[in-house]
Order: structure tokens, then sequence, then C-alpha cells
């Protein structure tokens, strides 16, 4: 009997080891399942901070995309405000508290157009934002409160204007919509290779009824100075003025310096708006011919509102030397570069020498 008791008592202990066991091992697994469990947190936060910046940076972005295209926008809208409206437009006139008073009308030859309520405007001159003022204003004193009104040029009429001086295609344009000095010398064909450093707008006061008639009571015409170099090379849009009938652009020709004498070119050479030396103008002219005397250039330049005639010298030796300074030319300067006595007879006896004995030598050095 004692015997089946500790048998039996036995296999009860290994049965409990066995469930202590399995529940230890259960545990091991549970622990290691909760410590895995933060790495795992760890590894999923670099991915989201990578979309929060991408994110951010989009979001960058179209605010750089939104904000360049309002700046084009509101160029567009600039160029719109400044148009004046004149004979034979279309325009399309919208009140929207009353569709019945919405119309599209053309502006007669006198400038007028008539509308309900309001009967005849006299709109040309006005630009459609003004147009608008004026109709809401008229709409508010005795119709509608607050209208709401808007102007829009349907069609433009042909405006005229000219273009001058030096462009590769002078002429009268007529033109439609609203341009600016840009889209007039794009028409002229583009700038030639004398044209100055400025552009003259003349606008006249009253550009359809006898423009360049002025009367005592009327305004002078104004002029507008454009640095072309700002406008094309240094892209300053705010000097690309729209365009008005009448306006006349007008390029003057770049101012010359003249250089003669003993030069292997002898011409005028055009300043192009830059600044030019007296060295940098003998190069313009080929250099110098074997004869010159390099040491007695003479600049002679005409001062005041007389026309004084002065002369300067100037000694191009010792400015290719570094010890004289090279003198900046100045519009209409005629630099003369003389002979040199010496030079001349000797360059004289050595042709002589080479057809009197058929034979030559070597003065090259003088």
């Amino acid at each position: 009997m004692s015997g089946f008791f500790c048998q039996k008592g036995g296999s009860v202990m290994r049965s409990i080891r066995r469930e202590r066991i399995l529940f230890f091992l259960i545990f091991l697994l549970l622990s290691n399942s909760c410590v895995s469990t933060p790495p795992q947190k760890k590894e999923a936060s670099p991915p989201s901070e990578i979309q929060f910046k991408s994110l951010e940076s989009s979001k960058q972005i179209k605010a750089m995309n939104e904000s360049l295209l309002l700046k084009a926008l509101s160029a567009r809208r600039d160029h719109y405000k400044e148009y004046r409206i004149g004979a034979e437009d279309l325009l399309e006139i919208n009140v929207f508290e009353d569709e019945k008073l919405n119309k599209t009308v053309r502006v007669s030859a006198q400038g007028n157009i008539s509308l309900p309520l309001l009967g005849v405007l006299r709109v040309k001159g006005l630009t459609p934002y003004e147009l608008e003022k004026e109709i809401r204003d008229l709409l508010a004193e005795k119709y509608i409160q607050n209208p709401n009104v808007s102007v829009f040029v349907k069609e433009y009429r042909s405006q005229r204007i000219s273009v001058i001086g030096a462009v590769e295609k002078p002429g009268i344009f007529d033109i439609y919509g609203q341009r600016t000095l840009l889209d007039a010398l794009a028409m002229a064909g583009g700038l030639k290779e004398e044209a100055g450093p400025q552009l003259f707008l003349i606008r006249p006061p009253n550009p359809d009824g006898g423009a360049w008639e002025k009367k005592e009571s009327e305004e002078a015409p104004k002029t507008f100075i454009i640095d072309l170099e700002q406008l094309l090379i240094k892209g300053d849009l705010s000097l690309n003025l729209s365009l008005h009938h009448g306006d006349v652009l007008n390029i003057p020709v770049s101012g010359k310096v003249f250089v003669g004498g003993e030069v292997r070119r002898p011409g005028g050479f055009p300043l192009k708006g830059k600044r030019m030396t007296v060295s940098q103008a003998v190069a313009m002219a080929e250099g110098l011919k074997p004869e010159a005397n390099a040491t007695q250039v003479k600049i002679f330049r005409y001062v005041g509102e007389g026309g004084e005639r002065i002369s300067i010298p100037g000694d191009l030796s010792a400015i290719q030397r570094g010890q004289a300074e090279d003198l900046f030319l100045q519009e209409n300067d005629i630099v003369i570069v003389p002979k040199s006595g010496i030079k001349t007879f000797l360059i004289e006896f050595r042709d002589t020498v080479k057809g009197l004995i058929g034979f030559g030598f070597s003065l090259g050095s003088l």
C-alpha cells in the first residue's frame, strides 16, 4: 500500500512541476512580447517624421506657386486698370442685383453708351474701374442699395501708336487691347545695333481730336524717359508702361565718338550707352598705322551752349605702359592721331632703298 501511495504522490509532483514549467514559459513569451513592443514604435516614428517634412515642403511649394500666380495676375490687372475706354469698344456691363440691367453695348463714335434707368453716359477716357464706380454711384442714388457692378471690355477698338528711331521696322501700328512698351518694341522688330540707352514715350493730351494741335487751355504732351538696360537686361517691369492711343515711342540713335588720322579704319563709333576710353576708341578703329605718333594724340571736345571747342592732349604710349590716365570720351568727341615726322621719313627712306637696290632691310623697330 505504501508503495502505491508513494507512486501516486510522485506522479502528482511531476504534474505540478510540468504545470509550473509551462506557466514559466508562457510568462517568458508574454514578457518578450511586451519588451519588443517599444522598439516597433520607435521604428515607426522616422517614416512619420519624413512624411510630415514632405507635407510641409509641399505646402511651401504650393504657397510659392500661388504667390507667383497672384503676382502675375496682379500685373495683368494693373495694365487692364490703366486701359482707357474709347470709341467702338464693346462693353459687357453686369448688375448682379437685377439681371434686366445687364447689357452688352458698343461705345459710340462720340464716346457714349445708353443704359436702362441711367440713360446716356459719357464713358470715353474712363477706365473700366472708373466706369464701374460711376454706374454704382448712379444706381445707389435712386434705385439699388449697394449695387454690385462689373464692367468688362469684350472687344477693343483699334488703337494707333507710332514707333520711330533706332528700331528695325519703324512705323505706325494698329494695336488691339492693352499693350505695353515691350509689345511695341517686338512689333517694330526690336532695336538696331546703334540704338541708344533710352526710350522716350511721348503721350499727347488729346489723341483723338487734333493730338498735336495744342490749345492754350490744354496741357502739354507728357514725356516718359525709359532706361532700356533696366527694362530689357535687368528686367525692371515697372518700366514696362501700358500704351495709350496716340502714343509715340522714340528710340534715339546712340551718341558717337569719331577717330581720325593715322588709324587703320577711321570713322564714327557708337557709344551704345556705355563709357569708352581713348585706347578703346583707337582699338575700335583697328589700331594705329606704322607712321602714327602715339604720344601726340589730340581729343577735340565741344563744350557749353556756344559749342566752344577745346583740345585735350593724350599719350597712348604712356597709357599702354600704365603711366597715364586712359580718359573717358564723351558724345561727339573727336580723337585725332597725327603722323610722326621721323617715322614717316624713315618709312619713305626704306621704301626708296627697296625700290633702288632691290632688297629690303628691317626697320620694324622704328
